[in-house]
């Protein structure tokens, strides 16, 4: 046998004797490696497809941004189309001489023309919501974050859904961008409008009414207040007779409809007053009236929440709980009142401000600090627990008061046109969106019985505010309060923005649901109908008009020989105007100037002496020096707070008047 065969068969032996899975290893091995490589390719791809996920979500995380952003501004379109064709027809109304219509009627007609055309005239874009149930949870919570996969979501509470209504969620996205936050009526709308109420308003025939406005708005709006709350109730107790009542409606809720359905808005009745010069007298005592109605209405509203019996029924009658209620009505009003008074003098754009720095040669900056002041009074009632409705309205009457002598001529004219602008636009915008929201609102709850309850409560409780009062208001006064003018303050009693708004902020039960949409028919019908027949109703009652004053640029003219600047024509008119001023020396025009003083409030005559001789020469340009008016012990401090324009256009005055004619 040779060498080399011996060796191979030694191999072939050792082969032989090898494990057989050490033997399949060169053929496994392949297959192995491929398993690895096909693993490693898969964990990659799975990689790959995660980021390309994420990748998929941003994108339609974006392309959602995107369309919600297209969303708000076709939304906000909308509303600026709405506001420029009521523009175009009031300027063709007035150019045709059309009384029969408003221009807030004319913004809820084209509100609901849109509102029609959004409802049944849009697809549904919406689609994505789905029912998730929280068993565990006993109450609901304004924030919750949603965990979807490892990823958090936040989503904010929008309101409760009733049982019936689950399955018809609005899913049209359109239709919820419209539908805005009460708290925008509130915090942005209502400020200007109440501001300009305050700030415009005719302070020498409110002051002459004073007494009587008083008694209308508080007493007033008190009476119809629980006279509709009462007969409420009595419609409500029908509705569950007859089987047409779903869910609870407890007396406080008609207390509380009563309070809000009891703030009157008639600017379409003043409008027409305005624009016919109706009597002075009459224009006064409604706009007076509506002016304080509204604080008083919603300070009552919120007292009427406060209301919290003890023990277990919340809705009983407690003596305690109502005086307490009671106390936080008085409080609330007395410490808005307060707030916007205080912050009417020293805060906004400021009587101290103004006066002792030169902030009146910019007039740019002393328009936009008056401006941002007087929205923070209301504000800063809120942030305190006020009320901001009845701090901005004394807080532009304040300022009409004090501070507009302060401000530069240019800044005068800018104030009065920006907050009239704001008071347009703001109010017209209101009522567009009470036309869109007969459609776009979601929660509508629509009872017939209710609803003409409604109107016969609200026609009694008028009544019962009007005449009863006018009646021991006449026992006093020295001009008596006619037939026809009493006609017409009840006829005059529209509701609007203040109404809605107050409606509209809460919606959470079925009783405030029904609340607003009653409230949102009743502005509906006494806009259109009670505004479109002021005209024939003051031909009919034999009201003058055409009975007007002389203009701005008139008083100014003769105001220019008297021996103060600077004042607004409303507060302190000429010697031969009817006015309430102390005039020096005797003859006709002062004894006709000491006639109206008499037959003014008699509350009215006391604070203006006070007002005349202390307060508008220490906080303004106008007024008496103080030197004259103080001890003689108090000469310096006089000197001190008396501005140096009152003694330069005093010695002025008095120059001319030396001179011989």
């Amino acid at each position: 046998m040779e060498p080399g065969d011996a060796a191979r068969l030694g191999r072939g032996r050792a082969a032989r004797a090898l494990p057989p899975r050490l033997l399949l290893l060169p053929l496994l091995l392949p297959l192995l490696l491929g398993r690895g490589l096909r693993a490693a390719a898969s964990a990659s791809s799975s990689g790959a497809a995660a980021e390309d996920s994420s990748a998929m979500e941003e994108l339609a995380t974006e392309k959602e941004a995107e369309e919600s952003h297209r969303q708000d501004s076709v939304s906000l379109l909308t509303f600026i189309l709405l506001l420029t064709l009521t523009i175009l027809t009031i300027w063709l109304f007035k150019h045709r001489r059309v009384r029969f219509l408003h221009e807030t009627g004319l913004a809820m007609i084209y509100g609901l023309i849109v509102g029609v055309i959004l409802r049944y005239g849009t697809p549904a874009t919406g689609g994505h919501d789905k029912s998730v149930s929280c068993t565990q949870e006993d109450r609901a919570f304004s924030t919750l974050l949603v965990n979807v996969s490892g990823k958090f979501f936040e989503y904010t509470l929008k309101g409760e859904i009733g049982p019936g209504k689950i399955n018809s969620v609005e899913q049209n996205d359109i239709l919820r961008k419209v539908t805005f936050d009460p708290e925008v009526f509130f915090n942005i709308l209502l400020p200007p409008i109440i501001f300009h109420a305050g700030y415009s308003l005719k302070k020498r025939h409110f002051f002459r009414n004073l007494g009587s406005i008083l008694a209308y708005a508080f007493l007033g709006t008190a009476v119809s207040c629980f006279i509709i709350g009462n007969l409420m109730y009595g419609v409500v107790k029908l509705m569950k007779v007859v089987g047409q009542l779903s869910d609870k409606f407890y007396y406080t809720d008609c207390l509380f409809f009563g309070a809000i359905i009891s703030a009157t808005d008639p600017v379409t009745v003043l409008a027409i007053f305005n624009e016919l010069h109706a009597d002075v007298d009459l224009y006064a005592l409604l706009f007076g009236e509506s002016v304080l109605n509204d604080a008083v209405a919603i300070v009552l509203s919120s007292s009427i929440v406060a209301y919290q019996p003890a023990g277990l029924n919340t809705h009983a009658f407690d003596a305690a709980a109502f005086f307490k209620s009671v106390g936080i009505f008085l409080g609330i009003f007395s410490g808005s009142f307060t707030m916007g008074a205080v912050t009417g003098v020293f805060l906004d754009g400021g009587a101290h401000v103004t006066k002792f720095t030169k902030l009146h040669c910019f007039p740019l900056l002393e328009t936009a600090l008056f401006f941002l002041m007087s929205w923070s009074t209301f504000l800063l009632a809120e942030a305190c627990g006020f009320t901001g409705v009845v701090a901005v309205l004394f807080c532009g009457i304040t300022q009409a008061h004090y501070t507009y002598n302060n401000l530069s001529v240019e800044s005068r004219s800018r104030t009065k046109q920006l907050f009239e602008v704001l008071h347009f636009l703001a109010e017209n915008f209101i009522f567009s969106y009470m036309g869109l929201a007969l459609f776009t609102f979601q929660k509508h709850v629509f009872s017939p019985v209710f609803i003409i309850g409604a109107f016969v409560a609200i026609f009694l409780g008028r009544a019962a505010h009007i005449y009863p009062l006018s009646f021991f208001l006449n026992l006093g006064r020295r001009h008596k309060i006619g037939w026809n003018f009493q006609h017409m303050m009840m006829f005059s009693g529209l509701r609007g923005a203040m109404a809605f708004a107050l409606a509209i902020r809460d919606t959470a039960s079925y009783a405030r649901q029904m609340m607003f949409t009653t409230t949102l028919l009743i502005v509906f019908f006494t806009v259109w109908i009670i505004g479109g027949g002021t005209t024939p109703m003051l031909s009919w009652l034999n009201i003058r008009v055409g009975v007007e004053e002389p203009s701005e640029e008139d008083q100014n003219e003769r105001r220019s020989q008297y021996f103060r600047v600077g004042v607004d024509p409303d507060q302190d008119p000429p010697p031969n105007n009817d006015s309430f001023q102390v005039l020096q020396g005797d003859g006709p025009d002062s004894a006709r100037g000491n006639r109206t003083k008499q037959e003014s409030a008699w509350l009215f005559r006391l604070w203006y002496s006070f007002d005349h001789n202390y307060l508008k020469p220490i906080l303004t340009h106008t007024g008496p020096p103080l030197t004259t008016t103080l001890p003689a012990w108090c000469g310096l401090l006089a000197r001190c707070l008396t501005s140096p324009q009152v003694y330069d256009e005093e010695e002025t005055c008095c120059t001319q008047a030396s001179k011989p004619t």
